[in-house]
């Protein structure tokens, strides 16, 4: 049986993220305009910890980041999509035919042999059940009702800093269910390449 893993790639965001954010908090505080304006490092600095800080948070709305999502559970996809202001694209099981489908394993059942046996027992009788309705040719998109929980899937998620800060305070939490934790954990060392100054572990505390 096939075991899938969370992996996460980045498919853009908006250039100069930092400098973005930095500019529009200016412009709220700046008689004039700002298009040619020309910040400096420690500028874009004090003016993001100062958006944080007096909570001005949608300033960060202004920046966006589109990730490339694998390797996560169907269980795991219906918690993420519960965070609204994000846009998805999952993969379908409608049209995709899923000849070898991929299971998550909860590390709970990986880490206590009775479970696993029990998991991969049910997880293969699954998987011949969906390929002998495939072969009495069920159509993908009913033939999918067997198909559990655990089904590997993959999606495109677009969010801007604003949410992706809602989503990290919410996720990062060690009250957070592991999987979405992990996706969770594996987005924050992204962004946080990409704009530090934003998101950092020392930021998190102003989160809404």
């Amino acid at each position: 049986m096939q075991k899938g893993e969370v992996s996460v790639y980045l498919l853009s965001y908006t250039p100069d993220p930092e400098l973005v954010v930095a500019t529009a908090m200016r412009q709220s505080r700046y008689p004039g305009g700002v298009k040619d304006l020309n910040l400096g490092e420690e500028d874009i600095i004090r003016l993001i910890n100062l958006a944080l800080q007096l909570g001005h948070f949608s300033v960060f709305e202004h920046i966006s980041f589109t990730f490339a999502i694998e390797g996560i559970s169907r269980a795991c996809s219906h918690q993420f999509v519960r965070h609204r202001f994000f846009s998805f694209t999952q993969q379908s099981q409608r049209y995709v035919k899923l000849n070898e489908p991929v299971f998550i394993i909860p590390p709970s059942i990986e880490n206590n042999p009775s479970a696993l046996k029990i998991f991969e027992g049910t997880m293969e009788n699954i998987k011949k059940s969906y390929q002998q309705l495939l072969s009495l040719k069920i159509p993908e998109e009913d033939a999918r009702f067997v198909l559990p929980n655990a089904t590997e899937t993959k999606m495109v998620a677009t969010a801007n800093a604003r949410e992706l800060m809602h989503f990290f305070k919410l996720r990062l939490d060690t009250h957070a269910q592991w999987e979405i934790r992990e996706l969770a954990k594996k987005m924050f060392e992204i962004a946080s390449y990409v704009a530090p100054h934003i998101f950092n572990e020392e930021n998190i505390k102003y989160f809404e």
